[in-house]
């Protein structure tokens, strides 16, 4: 499973995709679901459920802010995950 972690602009959810992928950790940059935010222009980086506390570890750390962190249900709506 992948979980969304969500950023705060594109250019946040690239520099983020770039600072995990120097650690060797894959994600995918792509915009949020819509109402999973309540600003309007949300990206989001998809990672691996496993590598997620590295992945939170590594952009607190690089200090690139990001928002909740979302994963779909078996009926297919968001819900925030616990950090």
């Amino acid at each position: 499973m992948s979980v969304l972690i969500l950023m705060r602009s594109l250019t946040y959810a690239q520099r983020g995709q770039r600072v995990l992928f120097r650690l060797g950790i894959t994600s995918e940059v792509r915009k949020a679901p819509l109402g999973s935010s309540d600003r309007g222009c949300t990206y989001a980086l998809r990672v691996g459920e496993r590598d997620l506390r590295l992945a939170l570890s590594v952009l607190r750390e690089a200090r690139l802010e990001y928002g909740k962190v979302i994963q779909k249900d078996r009926d297919g709506n968001y819900r925030e995950v616990e950090q």
